[in-house]
């Protein structure tokens, strides 16, 4: 079996620089997660995600810091939310580092 991937098949995959807007805590999710509202700039908007981010991360030092996100998955209900995006991170057990640019740039940037 060849689990190759075909370039055509990763350039579908819109991957977008965002900056975090506020975070709230998810009771609801299965296991402990944040949700996260991000701007993704003019063209995509403002979108919604859940993220098992809590192990590293407190609130209140995500507002304000870009991070890289899916934004072309199909919408998905995740308890009592709809989640609109994938944030995107480095997993280690059950820690999840987030993947973010490391200088400044506009949000709604492709990651290519």
């Amino acid at each position: 079996m060849n689990n190759d991937l075909k370039w055509s098949e990763f350039e579908r995959v819109d991957m977008r620089v965002g900056t975090i807007l506020s975070v709230s805590d998810f009771p609801e999710a299965r296991k402990p997660a944040f949700q996260l509202n991000i701007d993704f700039g003019d063209v995509i908007g403002i979108r919604k995600t859940s993220a098992q981010i809590t192990k590293r991360y407190q609130r209140q030092e995500l507002v304000g810091k870009q991070v890289i996100a899916v934004v072309n998955f199909p919408k998905k209900q995740i308890a009592n939310f709809m989640s609109e995006c994938l944030l995107l991170g480095a997993v280690e057990g059950e820690e999840v580092t987030v993947l973010n640019p490391d200088l400044p740039v506009p949000n709604g940037l492709r990651i290519g």
